[in-house]
């Protein structure tokens, strides 16, 4: 069995402790006034920094040191928090994720610049009458000198501390670092020898500290540990002789909340005389099991093996089938028996699979917050990002491509059609422009949505721009959808001047090429003055769907189950009657059809009693006519060769049980053009 690299864990680690950062630093863009933001900031950079410290990272340290002293100013209230501070640390932010990555790389001086960035930010909003110290000293920034004030820490963690890595003594040695400081054992709790379990830990503590540090570099200290301990603080006169806690005192143990870590070893004092002991809460012991036990019911599993999983499981299915279909043309009961049992066991299985691969899409909407606060001090304009369904899940592979083609809607939403504050309040509009994320699930498909209140596609620029580009021949007569569709024609751009955000014509076009691999499809609204609206119909999944099996002449055929509304029958008297336009009554309402054996041109005659099979994607429906319905198929996707990439009608490859081949329809397309027959139909009309 292969052990994790220690190193690959702290870059994971790392890169989940950036990400709160970040999300932290942004949510305290909107409150700067929210202290308990800036405490989790400045806990973030401190976890940071230690742990880059013990696994060697010291430039990541060194670096992160400065950011954390910056909050700490903040945090004791010596300078206020400001944009220019979250914009300066969100900066640095990004370099400390490159000292991760890649921390023996030359990175120039952009470690300097940033801390000179980072400087100016606080030093802006300083007293005037007091230098500020350059944040890249080694040590805390300056403040003013304190008072002495004495203070007595009682304090006792879990049973299980040392196990799980926590060395009290260095505990104590941080409490040494702030000041003098006096310290008793409590060894009370200590149980007889044939008791005594050497990995847990029976000691608490009692220590009387004089400090010119205030009460939050007491907690500090303890500020990875304070999850699952007990801890009592209270501010005393004067220094106190030998300690003599009173019930009173003892009563007082409160228990505060934070992670754990390890500690070089202190020098304690020698008197350690028994005193009374410092009850541990029962709910206190009794919570951690099940807090360890919640804690290790998350197992970090890399993507690859989730794939190979994926892999196997399909093809399982796959064997799966052909035992079902083997068993079907056998008189054996218990072979009829057995391949039931494993249907029912793989269908299972699969369904698991498909679970654990599913990821909510707040993990890709999370990543656009940073980039709209960027664009937002780029364009100078005022933008509000929404996300709503946030909750919705979407297999983890259409996540991840997804991401690209997000970001340039986003950026496309914020230069093309949210207008400056000026412009907004000159409309009758609010100063903030507005772009929301959504997302639903509709039937076996996930619509992603980005939506802006600007100022919608001017109509006529497009039509002008296509006309010039040759897309469109001039004076070509197009529907609403047709036209808006040409924006993602390659290297259709109507930015006037090319920039930083766009004017080069490849950002939409990448968009659609990645959602029709995907085997989705794309809409397009625009209200002029009111904003625009473009949705993204992707597969809730890649790997395995349940499918209709339908024969169309000699082929077999897939339909997406998801899809399929309802089955109708077809005699070849109403086909007969029917030709010439192609639409089939169904409870008031007129859903067009296309026969597939036409379309396919199989040459074969129709059987006798033909199926409609009604499929629909959100509110639009076309019937597809064929031979005949053979049942429902766990269908395993199997991608087309490059040779077919230009084949629209077919997203997908699936083998059946027999070792046969039968193609997975694509449902958008096919609806797409009973839409079209249909309006040539009443263009005929």
């Amino acid at each position: 069995m292969n052990t994790l690299d220690p190193v690959a864990v702290f870059r994971m680690e790392a890169a989940e402790c950036l990400e709160a950062i970040e999300a932290g630093l942004l949510d305290l863009t909107h409150r700067l006034d929210d202290k308990n933001l800036v405490d989790a900031v400045f806990r973030g950079l401190h976890t940071l920094k230690g742990s880059g410290s013990m696994f060697g990272f010291d430039a990541l340290a060194a670096f992160t040191h400065h950011c954390e002293t910056a909050f700490d100013r903040v945090r004791k209230g010596e300078v206020p928090a400001t944009a220019e501070l979250v914009a300066a640390v969100l900066a640095a932010q990004d370099h400390m994720r490159a000292l991760v990555d890649q921390p023996d790389a030359d990175h120039g001086d952009t470690g300097q610049k940033l801390l000179a960035q980072l400087q100016a930010a606080v030093g802006e909003k300083a007293s005037t009458n007091q230098a500020i110290p350059a944040i890249a000293a080694s040590g805390p920034l300056g403040a003013p000198a304190r008072q002495t004030t004495t203070w007595r820490i009682r304090f006792s963690l879990p049973s299980n501390a040392m196990a799980n890595g926590t060395n009290p003594l260095g505990l104590l040695d941080e409490l040494r670092d702030l000041g003098e400081c006096t310290v008793r054992a409590n060894t009370a709790a200590i149980p007889p020898l044939g008791e005594f379990i050497p990995t847990e830990l029976y000691v608490s503590w009692e220590v009387v500290l004089t400090s010119d540090q205030d009460r939050s570099a007491i907690d500090d200290v303890f500020i990875f540990v304070m999850d699952d301990m007990e801890l009592d603080v209270q501010e005393i006169p004067a220094p106190v002789g030998p300690i003599s806690p009173t019930s009173e005192d003892i009563a007082s143990a409160t228990v505060a909340v934070l992670p754990a870590v390890a500690a070089p070893q202190p020098i304690v004092s020698s008197e350690f005389r028994p005193v009374e002991a410092v009850p541990v809460k029962r709910e206190t012991t009794v919570a951690q099991p099940e807090r360890q036990a919640k804690a290790a019911e998350n197992v970090r599993v890399p993507a690859e093996r989730l794939d190979e999983l994926m892999d196997r499981v399909g093809e399982l299915v796959i064997a799966q089938s052909r035992l079902s279909q083997l068993a079907s043309a056998s008189t054996d009961i218990a072979l009829r028996s057995v391949s039931e049992e494993i249907e029912r066991l793989s269908g299972e299985l699969r369904d698991t699979m498909m679970v654990l691969r599913m990821v909510p899409v707040a993990t890709l909407f999370s990543r656009f917050r940073r980039l709209v606060h960027d664009l937002a001090r780029e364009t100078g304009k005022v933008i509000e990002l929404v996300t709503e369904g946030e909750s919705t899940e979407v297999d983890k592979t259409v996540i991840e491509r997804l991401a690209d083609p997000l970001v340039h809607l986003v950026r496309n939403s914020i230069d093309h059609g949210l207008e400056t504050p000026e412009d907004r309040l000159s409309a009758g509009k609010a100063a903030a422009g507005t772009v929301t994320l959504s997302a639903r699930q509709a039937g076996g498909e996930v619509i992603i949505s980005i939506r802006d209140d600007g100022r919608g596609i001017n109509r006529e620029r497009v039509r002008a721009k296509a006309e010039s580009s040759g897309l469109i021949a001039p004076g070509q007569l197009l529907t609403d959808s047709e036209l808006l569709q040409l924006i993602f024609a390659p290297g259709f751009s109507t930015a006037a001047a090319i920039t930083n955000l766009s004017g080069r014509g490849v950002g939409m076009d990448v968009v659609k090429k990645t959602v029709e691999a995907l085997r989705g499809a794309i809409d397009i609204e625009s209200i002029p003055g009111e904003g625009s609206e473009v949705s993204l119909r992707i597969p809730l999944t890649l790997a395995i769907i349940d499918g209709l099996l339908v024969r169309v002449g000699s082929g077999r055929y897939v339909i997406p189950l998801s899809a399929v509304e309802e089955c109708l029958e077809l005699s070849l008297e109403e086909d007969l009657r029917s030709r010439g336009r192609s639409f089939i009554s169904l409870r008031d309402s007129l859903v067009p059809f296309l026969r597939l054996r036409d379309l396919f041109r199989t040459g074969t005659k129709p059987d006798v009693h033909q199926k409609v099979v009604v499929i629909s994607t959100g509110t639009e429906r076309v019937g597809l006519v064929v031979d005949q319905i053979i049942g429902d198929h766990q269908t395993v996707i199997k991608s087309m060769s490059k040779l077919h990439n230009d084949v629209a009608t077919f997203s997908g490859a699936t083998i059946l049980g027999d070792g046969s081949v039968a193609l997975i329809l694509d449902v958008g397309h096919l609806v797409v053009a009973g839409q079209q027959q249909e309006a040539q139909m009443r263009v005929a009309g």
